[in-house]
């Protein structure tokens, strides 16, 4: 089954009265929107800065939350450095949360990032103590059509059970990927103009592949795809499933 969630069914959000505003593919159960957290992807926000902008200092526990800059520049500050941080277009920033920290970010003006909290199985990480790393953009290269961020083969290993990130960069052509029985693919337009199994998409559309088939992307232009293949069902119970479901 192939389920396309345009922007305007995605939750919306926003910080300090507009100048970050956000549209979520998976939002907290409160926020609304069309899709529940799955699989161990429990959130993922696309956030932007129409001005230089900071959310304050804030807790997080258990969850691995993922921070990719996708326009831009931001700064990240935490418990664990007690210093900020700038971070650049390309640049991705990983919290382990674990038994507890705090963390603050600072957007600056027209940045925009991905936030996505994986699940871990927080029976066990909670009980971890947290953990912080930044990698940089020079660490991940383009091999052929794909840049590998998290999981196999890629330079970012987390926690989370059978988690691959990538973004996928196509022209003109077509790309085919073969779904497998436990697999979920999960994808976010960023540009270009595409065709997944003969359906068009449009920018910003979310986009859930959950049934083992093949899939077929022919893109009509230069086109990146932000990816990530995750289990359908997982060897432990997801936070969502267990409390909130």
């Amino acid at each position: 089954m192939i389920e396309i969630i345009p922007k305007n069914k995605q939750a919306q959000g926003q910080f300090n009265g507009g100048e970050i505003i956000e549209n979520k593919p998976i939002g907290f159960p409160q926020d609304g929107g069309e899709t529940q957290p799955y699989s161990n992807i429990f959130y993922w926000a696309y956030a932007q800065a129409n001005k230089e902008s900071t959310i304050g200092l804030h807790p997080h526990k258990g969850f691995e939350i993922i921070t990719f800059v996708l326009k831009g520049s931001i700064r990240h500050y935490d418990t664990l450095l007690t210093k900020w941080i700038d971070l650049q277009e390309g640049d991705i920033q990983v919290i382990k949360s674990g038994s507890g920290v705090s963390h603050s970010e600072a957007l600056n003006k027209d940045a925009a990032i991905f936030q996505i909290w994986f699940d871990p199985n927080l029976d066990q990480s909670l009980y971890k103590k947290a953990e912080y790393q930044d990698y940089k953009k020079e660490e991940f290269n383009l091999e052929g059509k794909t840049k590998k961020l998290i999981g196999n083969n890629a330079t970012i290993k987390i926690d989370s059970e059978g988690v691959e990130v990538y973004e996928l960069y196509l022209k003109n052509e077509e790309y085919k990927i073969q779904n497998k029985e436990n697999e979920i693919y999960s994808l976010y337009i960023l540009n270009g103009e595409i065709e997944i199994n003969n359906k068009k998409t449009n920018i910003d559309d979310f986009i859930i592949i959950s049934e083992k088939e093949e899939i077929l992307i022919t893109a009509k232009t230069a086109t990146k795809i932000f990816c990530i293949k995750s289990k359908k069902n997982l060897s432990y119970p997801s936070y969502f499933t267990k409390y909130l479901k």
